[in-house]
């Protein structure tokens, strides 16, 4: 009877441990993003495509040297594609910053061609992904620009967050539960492609019934997220859709 009393006080101080640690992750990249910011007058883009245009590396591989990754991001052998047996060691590469603890999953996943169970490459897992904003980064090819913090086509200075940096959430977290999501980068044989680097803010976060892109977590009742200023915040569950999607947007 006393371990069945206990044991939910436990639990409960246990995911208040990993809320925590998920927050201090979600504060380390936003310190990398404006120190890349400072070197480079931009945030990283939200992905750079191989020469051959067949894969792409997303932005938090441009973001490792500037969270402590630079031994990560030397592994990655950026004159070839993603896909490339030379980075068969960097797809393999799991990291715990770009991993929340409440989200349990195995290290890397497979991508099947469409409509096939046939996998063509691994990928390894994290939580964290850039707020693409309120479209779907896969909805049609070529990819409209988003009018989030990561878009197609450029990257985005914080000056273009016109609403404010308190007001504009920039990264936020993805259960694998609700969708299979990466650090490195996608190959667009994949048709969620870019939504494995990228969320949109389409209703509320761990929407049951939403598009894979949607954002979402583990944590009772909330998903965390990274404002352009560098605060995190957890967002209910029930949040306002308008008011969701007016966060994930750089402008008015």
């Amino acid at each position: 009877m006393l371990t069945a009393l206990l044991l939910p006080a436990v639990m409960a101080v246990r995911e208040s441990a990993r809320r925590m640690e998920c927050t201090s992750h979600l504060r380390q990249i936003g310190l990398g993003l404006h120190q890349y910011h400072e070197t480079y007058a931009c945030l990283p883009p939200a992905w750079l495509t191989d020469s051959r245009g067949k894969t792409a590396y997303g932005w938090a591989a441009a973001l490792l040297p500037f969270v402590e990754q630079q031994a990560t991001s030397v592994v990655i052998q950026r004159q070839v594609g993603l896909s490339d047996a030379a980075n068969e060691q960097a797809r393999s590469i799991v990291l715990p910053l770009l991993t929340c603890p409440s989200d349990v999953a195995p290290p890397v996943f497979e991508l099947y061609e469409p409509g096939t169970l046939t996998p063509f490459l691994i990928l390894p897992h994290a939580s964290y992904l850039g707020v693409y904003g309120t479209s779907e980064a896969d909805e049609i090819h070529p990819t409209p620009p988003g009018d989030g913090t990561f878009i197609n086509g450029r990257p985005v200075r914080l000056s273009e967050l016109t609403r404010g940096l308190s007001q504009v959430m920039i990264v936020g977290e993805r259960s694998v539960s609700m969708f299979d999501t990466t650090w490195i980068g996608f190959d667009r044989r994949d048709e969620d492609a870019e939504c494995r680097i990228l969320g949109s803010a389409l209703q509320q976060p761990n929407c049951q019934t939403c598009d894979e892109c949607e954002f979402s977590s583990r944590h009772a009742g909330l998903s965390h997220f990274l404002f352009g200023d560098g605060h995190v915040r957890g967002l209910s569950n029930s949040i306002d859709q308008a008011v969701y999607q007016q966060m994930a947007r750089r402008f008015e």
